[in-house]
């Protein structure tokens, strides 16, 4: 199939398909971006959360009179004093095996009766300067009877294990199951080989650059919350609810973030606080995280134990894959808390092989440790990282080639659309030959000599590949605004967010090629819930889908109201009017058919706009707001391949080549694509090398500060080569498919297939993330002790 994505001259310069550089560049780079601590109000004060030192315990007092009498400070507020807001819980609709609802937890603001991990908030301290409120915070006594802690989720499960919840017994909030478990059963029954891995997913801290941050104000009696986010109308929404409010009493606002990858969607307790506060004392009340109260307050991502099974007959052919799990929500549950482990496993260990059966039994539970959410992917690399293993590994036990095994199970091209045991329908791909594509461009077939030329130098050298496929984030509505300015520019109103992944250049080429309107006049509003109606937030890789597709169908609208608008300026009836998005110069223009008479469509808003009367029959402007109703899910897809060096006198792993060809469907802009292509590969290089989060016996969290906890610098991030072999998707007018959270599903299994590849002739056939050095170099000793 031809590559719909490779760079085309004839194409728009500025239209879909074009590798146009970020939009958002220069303002960024130049130091111009407005984040949430770069604002100052007028009045504004400062907030400090002050945190349980104690995994688990009983709160006895929090004694906060030496902290009320320090200089500058304007209140001190402990939990029962923010006991009216509603409880933050998991609202998932997911059921335990029972039939019976999921148990979720119910967080206030503050704790009040209980700690139940290391950074729990138990007061704040609101000061004229953030100097003497952090002075204030560590004056405020906390005295708890200190419990028990347990930080693991198969620990948390063990009859005689602390309880965290007085009504959560043996600490479990979800029993899940999903898919067809007598069809299963009988399929491992008449397997002619059944594989097993024990697999560790292992907890990793988001670290986003930029550490979260809020100002809290009360504007026109409404409660106004300025705060990174990945969508303002989602968030105002939550937040409407905990503050018992009416959403119009509710503004959200968000300028530039500096990255969130799940983290930064929902309301946090410092929220609710610095609102509180700023209700209390009739001025602004900021707060910014340190990046230690990071590493213990914002959500970690990961954290599960697994048990994989995969069914095959003798030829190789898979009849059934089983996940057996412990997922560890943390102290608290996220509102998503219960889903990477259940749902997202379930959908996405299906990859692009047509495995007929499923079975997904996750048992979530709570532990003393920082709450568990939403990270790139958020278990759709999970599934595709179990899936890969267990084909490797049962390859090698059956001794069929790894990519022949690949090739037998490929959904194939015939059988789309293909009704997935997972429940998903594929609308369409070519897996086989992507795969056969990326090993070639791999130069697969060189490796042999490569290894052999490493085994010369005293090293080990492994080749990986990681052939994935993913479900996107499901169905949600999704604003299009297009607004003309006084000022000539365009405005495309959104209710996704751009966090990093640079929205502005791809949202205003869709808007360019289907309207004609210059690029360089678009921009883009999307941080202001008082200008949305309907609003997804970016996540689960479906911005553009949902955006691009609200643009298209808004566009779509603008024409028409145009229609009747030109008529007016062109003395003309309306269906006399032709528009042609591109004519001369390049930009869009309203004709009358069959003659050269005709007005650009930025020269006929600024018409509309001067005139002093307009007919009846003609509009005003030609603004619209529409609302995209939704697109189903789409599947992006590909084949990573990854080669590993290792030292084996001291277990270091070096990654000396790196290739990654994706179907995404159609690329809007290929450049900001690799861009994400490229980040979500350094993720999934960190989790799978050396990222870990590190608790004690007492629930004291071992790693952290970035001393104690490794993310991988420039230096372990390989040249890495990306290729497209693209099969538009048929579920979307873009026909995309996604790729923010496509990097990591790849990279984790290319990486560890790699790592153990190179460690397989010692006899080592697995090993958890993360790889570390000393990991390594442990199961080498060990191996060669015998």
């Amino acid at each position: 199939m031809p590559d719909t994505n490779v760079f085309d001259p004839t194409r728009l310069k500025f239209g879909i398909g074009q590798p146009v550089p970020r939009a958002e560049d220069p303002v960024l780079l130049t130091g111009r971006g407005r984040y949430t601590d770069d604002l100052s109000l007028p009045g504004q004060v400062w907030a400090v959360m002050v945190r349980s030192p104690y995994a688990h315990g009983v709160i006895r007092s929090v004694g906060t009179e030496g902290a009320r009498a320090m200089p500058g400070v304007l209140g001190v507020w402990t939990g029962a004093d923010l006991a009216d807001y509603a409880p933050m819980t998991c609202g998932m609709p997911l059921k335990n095996r029972d039939g019976t609802p999921l148990v979720t937890t119910r967080r206030l603001p503050l704790a009040t009766d209980k700690v139940r991990h290391v950074g729990d908030p138990v007061a704040f301290v609101v000061a004229e300067t953030r100097a003497q409120a952090k002075d204030a915070a560590e004056a405020v006594e906390i005295e708890v009877d200190a419990l028990d802690a347990v930080t693991e989720a198969s620990a948390a499960a063990a009859p005689g294990a602390p309880l965290l919840y007085d009504d959560i017994p043996g600490n479990q909030v979800l029993d899940y199951a999903a898919g067809d478990s007598a069809k299963v059963a009988e399929a491992f029954g008449r397997a002619a080989h059944v594989t097993r891995l024990t697999l560790r997913n292992n907890r990793v801290v988001v670290a986003a650059m930029e550490p979260r941050s809020a100002i809290g104000s009360i504007e026109d009696g409404r409660w106004v919350l300025r705060t990174g986010s990945q969508g303002v109308f989602g968030m105002r929404a939550q937040l409407a609810g905990l503050l018992r409010a009416d959403t119009k009493q509710v503004r959200v606002l968000t300028g530039n973030v500096g990255g969130s990858f799940g983290m930064k969607a929902a309301v946090y307790p410092e929220y609710l606080c610095v609102l509180h506060a700023a209700k209390a004392l009739g001025r602004p009340v900021k707060w910014t995280d340190e990046r230690s109260g990071s590493f213990l307050s914002d959500a970690h991502g990961r954290d599960h134990e697994v048990e994989a099974e995969l069914a095959l007959d003798a030829e190789g052919r898979f009849l059934a894959v089983r996940l057996t799990s412990f997922a560890n929500m943390g102290a608290w549950l996220s509102p998503v808390a219960p889903l990477m482990g259940t749902g997202n496993f379930f959908k996405n260990v299906q990859s692009n092989y047509a495995t007929p059966a499923i079975e997904v039994v996750t048992r979530c539970l709570v532990t003393n440790t920082t709450p568990v959410s939403a990270y790139r992917g958020a278990g759709r690399p999970e599934g595709n990282y179990f899936m890969e293993r267990l084909i490797e590994a049962a390859a090698e036990e059956m001794g069929i080639p790894a990519n022949e095994l690949r090739r037998r199970n490929h959904i194939r091209a015939e059988q789309f659309p293909y009704a997935a045991a997972s429940g998903s329908s594929y609308d369409g791909g070519d897996f086989t030959a992507l795969l056969d594509e990326a090993v070639a461009a791999g130069d697969v077939a060189g490796f042999p000599a490569r290894r052999e030329e490493s085994r010369a130098r005293g090293m080990l050298r492994g080749l990986g590949i990681g052939n994935f496929l993913e479900c996107t984030a499901p169905p949600a509505k999704e604003q299009g605004g297009i607004r003309f300015e006084p000022d000539g520019t365009v405005t495309i109103v959104t209710g996704t967010l751009d966090y990093g992944q640079g929205h502005l250049s791809p949202f205003a080429q869709v808007l360019h090629q289907h309207l004609g309107v210059p690029f360089d006049r678009v921009r883009l509003l999307q941080g202001d819930s008082d200008e949305l109606v309907a609003g997804g937030g970016t996540g689960g890789s479906k911005s553009v889908m949902a955006s691009g597709a609200a643009i298209i169908e808004a566009s779509a609208k603008v024409i028409e109201k145009g229609r009747a608008a030109a008529a007016w300026a062109l003395e003309a009836a309306p269906g006399d009017i032709e528009y042609e998005p591109h004519g001369a110069g390049g930009e869009g223009r309203f004709l009358v058919a069959g003659t050269d008479r005709g007005i650009g469509i930025m020269d006929l808003a600024a018409r509309l706009r001067a005139a002093p009367k307009l007919p009846e029959d003609v509009p005003g402007s030609l603004d619209v707001t529409h609302v995209f109703d939704q697109a189903p899910m789409a599947y992006p897809n590909g084949c990573h391949v990854c080669e590993v060096e290792i030292d084996p006198e001291t277990g270091i792993t070096r990654i000396d080549r790196y290739l990654a060809v994706n179907d995404f469907g159609v690329q809007v802009n290929p450049l900001l694509v690799a861009g994400q292509a490229h980040g979500g590969i350094a993720q999934g290089i960190g989790q799978a090398l050396m990222e870990h989060v590190a608790y004690g016996e007492d629930g004291q969290l071992q790693s952290g500060s970035y001393m104690d906890y490794a993310l991988p610098r420039a230096g372990d991030v390989p040249a890495i080569a990306t290729g497209s072999h693209s099969v538009p998707c048929t579920t979307n007018p873009l026909g995309a498919k996604g790729c923010g959270e496509a990097g990591c599903a790849g990279s984790l299994p290319a990486v560890m297939n790699a790592v153990v590849d190179a460690l397989r002739p010692l006899g080592i056939r697995h090993i958890d993330m993360p790889a570390t050095p000393e990991r390594v170099w442990r199961a080498i000793q060990a191996a060669r002790q015998g």
